[in-house]
C-alpha cells in the first residue's frame, strides 16, 4: 500500500514554498469575494441585490452544470466509478459525525429549544459543491500546483462525483430536520404573530436564499411550511382534515385506505413512516447539476458513446468545447456572489452568541481534525485510490468547509430560522477564511511532505 504520506515523485519543495503554495489558492478566493461585496455594498450599490440573484440562477442552470458534465464526463469511467466508491460514502460519514457534533454542540450551548434540531443540521451539513469547487479551481490555477497535470479535471470531477449524494440527503435528512418545531409553531398560531415567510420576489429576504440553490421556493409542496412529521406521529387532535392526512382514519376500510390495497395489516409505526416518504420531496433532486452529473457518469462509462461526445477527434467535441467556455465563469461568478451574500451582514437571530460559537468551532475546528483521522484510517485500510493526492485533498475538503449556503434556502422553504440561517453562515463564512487556511496547509503538509 501506498500512503498518501509518501511523496510520489520528486518535487520536493522547502517548507516556505509549501506553506506559500497552501495560501494563495486562498488568498485569489478572498479577492474575487471581496470584489463581489464591493460590487454589492449597500453605499455603493454598483450592482443590485436583484441582480446576484440573476447571477446566482445563472450559475445553478447553466455555468455549474456545463463545469460538471465537461469535467466529469472527460475523467469517468467504470473501473474510476468503482474506485471513487468512498467520495458519496465519506459525504455520509462527515455528515453523520457532524450530527453527532451538533447534538454534542445543543447541549453544551443549550440554544433556545425551538433551535435545537436547527444547531444539529447546520453543524453537520457543510457545503459540498461550489466552495470546494472554487478551492480545487483557484488551487489548480496556477501551472505549478501541486497536484500535478490533471489537477483541475481530477478535482472538479471527485467534487461532482459527490454532489448526486448531497442533493439526496438535502430533499431527505436535512429537509425533514428543518421542519418547523411543532411547539413554536403553535405558539405562533395561537398568538397571530407574524410568521417568517417571505414571497418569492421580495428583495428584501437574505441573498444566500437563492445563493446557492435558486427556485427552491418553487418547489414548495403542501406541508413545506408546516410540522407534518410531527403531527403524524403525535396524532394531534387539531389536525385539520383538509390540510394533514388523517392517520386514523387509514386504519379504516376504504378505497384508499392500506387494508384495501394490502393484503397484511399495516403496523401504525409502518403506515406512519410511509405517509411521510409520500411527503418527501425525493422527485425534485432532478436537478440541473445533478442531471448534468448523472449524463456525464452515464455517458463517461460507456467508452464508444464517450469517444463521441469527448475528445480532440469526437463528431460533438465543438458542443464540449462551447461547454467548456461557459463552464470557466462558475468559480468566479460562485466568489463574487458569496461576496455579495457577505455584503449584507449578519441578520439579527435569536440563537445566541454561545450557540453561533458552538456552531462554528465544532464545524470549521473540530471536524476538519476527526476528518483527518477517517481519511487516515481508510487510506490504511486501502479504502482510497493509491498515490492520488487530490483524491485525498477533496475527501479532507469535505470535513474542512463551513455549512452549506443550501441551508439557508431550505430555512426560507420551511419558513423556519431565515434569520438564524443568514446570520451564522455570514459568521462561519468570515471564521472560515482563517479556518481554511489553517487547514490547507496542515493538508499539503500531510499530502505533500517535505524533508
Amino acid at each position: 500500500m501506498e500512503s498518501f504520506w509518501d511523496l510520489s515523485d520528486g518535487n520536493v519543495k522547502s517548507g516556505g514554498e509549501n506553506w506559500l503554495s497552501a495560501v494563495l489558492p486562498l488568498m485569489k478566493l478572498l479577492s474575487l469575494a471581496v470584489i463581489g461585496l464591493i460590487l454589492a455594498h449597500p453605499k455603493l450599490q454598483v450592482m443590485s441585490k436583484a441582480t446576484f440573484r440573476l447571477l446566482s440562477k445563472l450559475v445553478f442552470v447553466l455555468f455549474l452544470p456545463c463545469l460538471i458534465f465537461t469535467q466529469l464526463g472527460q475523467s469517468i469511467t467504470g473501473k474510476n466509478f468503482v474506485l471513487w466508491w468512498f467520495i458519496p460514502v465519506n459525504v455520509i460519514i462527515s455528515t453523520a459525525v457532524g450530527c453527532i457534533l451538533g447534538y454534542l454542540v445543543a447541549i453544551i450551548c443549550r440554544p433556545p429549544p425551538e433551535f435545537f434540531r436547527f444547531t444539529i443540521i447546520m453543524t453537520a451539513f457543510g457545503n459540498t459543491g461550489n466552495l470546494p469547487l472554487a478551492i480545487v479551481g483557484s488551487v489548480c490555477h496556477s501551472a505549478k500546483n501541486p497536484f500535478g497535470p490533471d489537477c483541475h479535471t481530477s478535482g472538479v470531477s471527485y467534487v461532482s462525483f459527490a454532489q448526486w449524494v448531497a442533493v439526496i440527503l438535502v430533499y431527505t435528512l436535512v429537509y425533514h430536520m428543518m421542519e418547523p418545531p411543532l411547539e413554536y409553531y403553535e405558539i405562533v398560531e395561537e398568538g397571530n404573530e407574524i410568521e417568517e415567510v417571505v414571497t418569492a420576489n421580495d428583495l428584501s429576504r437574505p441573498l444566500l436564499v437563492e445563493a446557492e440553490w435558486p427556485g427552491m421556493e418553487d418547489k414548495e409542496t403542501e406541508h413545506c411550511k408546516t410540522p407534518f412529521i410531527a403531527r403524524v406521529f403525535t396524532r394531534i387532535s387539531s389536525i385539520s382534515p383538509s390540510t394533514f392526512p388523517d392517520v386514523g382514519s387509514l386504519e379504516e376500510g376504504g378505497p384508499n385506505s392500506p387494508k384495501s390495497i394490502r393484503c397484511l395489516v399495516e403496523p401504525k409505526v409502518v403506515r406512519r413512516i410511509r405517509i411521510v416518504a409520500e411527503q418527501t420531496p425525493i422527485q425534485h433532486i432532478l436537478q440541473p447539476p445533478t442531471v448534468a452529473s448523472l449524463l456525464a457518469i452515464i455517458i463517461g462509462m460507456f467508452p464508444q458513446l464517450k469517444s463521441f461526445v469527448f475528445g480532440y477527434d469526437a463528431p460533438l467535441s465543438f458542443i464540449t468545447d462551447s461547454l467548456s467556455i461557459l463552464a470557466g465563469a462558475t468559480i468566479p461568478f460562485v466568489l463574487l456572489i458569496l461576496g455579495g451574500m457577505l455584503a449584507e451582514g449578519p441578520y439579527e437571530s435569536k440563537l445566541g452568541i454561545r450557540t453561533v460559537i458552538g456552531i462554528s468551532v465544532a464545524r470549521l475546528l473540530v471536524l476538519p481534525l476527526i476528518g483527518i483521522g477517517i481519511i487516515l484510517l481508510a487510506d490504511k485500510m486501502n479504502f482510497l485510490v493509491p498515490g492520488d493526492k487530490m483524491y485525498r485533498f477533496v475527501l479532507l475538503l469535505q470535513y474542512t468547509t463551513p455549512s452549506a449556503i443550501l441551508l439557508g434556502a431550505i430555512a426560507s422553504l420551511r419558513g423556519y430560522a431565515v434569520s438564524e440561517a443568514s446570520s451564522l453562515l455570514f459568521w462561519q463564512h468570515v471564521f472560515a477564511v482563517f479556518s481554511l487556511s489553517l487547514y490547507i496547509i496542515i493538508y499539503y503538509k500531510v499530502l505533500l511532505p517535505y524533508v
